[in-house]
């Protein structure tokens, strides 16, 4: 099991981030549409890179261990 480091807190935005087609890519048949729709409105501030990013490059982060309820476990390990 991994360990997690840090839990970062989800904040729900009003407008939803555009994403790139790689990350559309990269979620295709991990994601449904409507949890992908839900999950472009949530962003987190990342401890590792110290910005608020989307959840939704969060998810796809090697760091990223899981979602729950509300909030995020992340290993912490740096980032090249």
């Amino acid at each position: 099991m991994m360990e997690t480091e840090h839990t970062i807190k989800i904040y729900e935005i009003e407008k939803p981030i555009r994403i790139s087609k790689e990350l559309k890519d990269k979620l295709k048949g991990v994601v449904s549409g409507k949890a992908l729709r839900r999950m472009k409105l949530d962003e987190i501030n990342c401890p590792v890179l110290e910005e608020t990013k989307p959840f939704l490059e969060c998810f796809v982060c090697p760091n990223h261990i899981r979602r729950v309820k509300g909030e995020i476990h992340c290993t912490g390990n740096p980032l090249n």
